[in-house]
């Protein structure tokens, strides 16, 4: 190589690592840093959101999953009989069979399901036991404190938080709310009522969003462009605070994955095709696992 080519070289070096800084610097203006308080709220909140996870009976402890028919029920791993019997569930066991609720032994009961006030959950060893109602097909679904998904459970990745993904979105109330069918995972579709639909902007387009209504707060199933190499590829559920004078707050960074990132036996519902969004919002909780 020539003095002179190689010193051409070195220039152009210079220059490509000159533009690069430049193109880093203006990376970094245009991302604010983030106000602390605002980061500490929403580590809180993530940490509690994974100790909800870990949880004995949370959605990593999730190990059955077993759809009832009509008649006398053996469920895989569990000693004692589900009858399913005109809509009722009735475990019958014996004393060695080791089952309990509250501190008490149980042999023989009809169970509440968690559509009750006050659904019934078994303990037997370290598995709980309860029954669940979807669309008035019953199962029975099984947490075991020791399956190796909770017990080997390293967190959830999640992108940093952003405040300018905090969105005060217009709240389009409906004259009445709206009967809608909701698509799940497993199991029967499940009904819900939209009460109206969040409106906001994404870089220069605007979307919108229908949430149903859960005890007393707008539930959001949606699914944007960062599923599935991003996010989990199902979608991503957010909870906002009812609206207010117009207005419904959508703080994406705590945007969080469903029970069904984790485990192949939750019922999750999936979004409408009205929540699939054609933007990206790099916000929340990454997908888990790869999946």
């Amino acid at each position: 190589m020539s003095a002179e080519t190689s010193r051409g070289s070195s220039a152009g070096s210079r220059i490509a690592l000159g533009v690069v800084a430049v193109a880093l610097a203006c990376s970094r203006a245009s991302a604010p840093p983030v106000d602390p308080a605002f980061a500490a709220d929403w580590k809180a909140w993530h940490d509690a959101r994974e100790a909800r996870l870990r949880a004995p009976d949370g959605w990593l402890a999730l190990a059955g999953l077993h759809w009832l028919a009509d008649g006398p029920n053996v469920i895989p791993g569990l000693p004692g009989t589900f009858v399913l019997e005109g809509g009722r569930v009735t475990l019958r066991a014996t004393p060695a069979d080791g089952y309990g609720e509250d501190g008490q032994a149980v042999t023989e009961k009809t169970l509440a399901t968690d559509q009750a006030p006050r659904p019934d959950r078994l303990t037997v060893g370290a598995k709980r036991v309860a029954v669940i109602d979807r669309g008035g097909k019953l199962a029975i679904r099984v947490w075991d404190a020791e399956s190796p998904v909770r017990t080997g459970f390293k967190g959830v990745e999640a992108f940093p938080p952003d405040p300018r993904w905090r969105i005060e979105a217009t709240w389009e109330a409906y004259p009445a709310p709206r009967k809608v069918e909701i698509p799940s995972v497993a199991g029967p579709p499940q009904a819900g009522e939209a009460p109206g639909r969040a409106r906001f902007t994404v870089d220069g387009q605007t979307v919108a969003l229908e949430p149903t209504l859960e005890d007393g707060e707008l539930f959001f199933v949606f699914r944007d462009r960062t599923a599935p190499k991003e996010t989990y590829g199902a979608g991503r559920f957010l909870v906002a605070a009812a609206p207010k004078d117009g207005k419904v707050v959508l703080d994406f960074n705590r945007a969080y994955d469903p029970p069904c990132a984790f485990t192949p036996y939750a019922t999750c519902p999936l979004p409408r095709p009205e929540n699939v969004l054609a933007v990206r919002i790099p916000a929340g909780e990454k997908k888990y696992g790869g999946h």
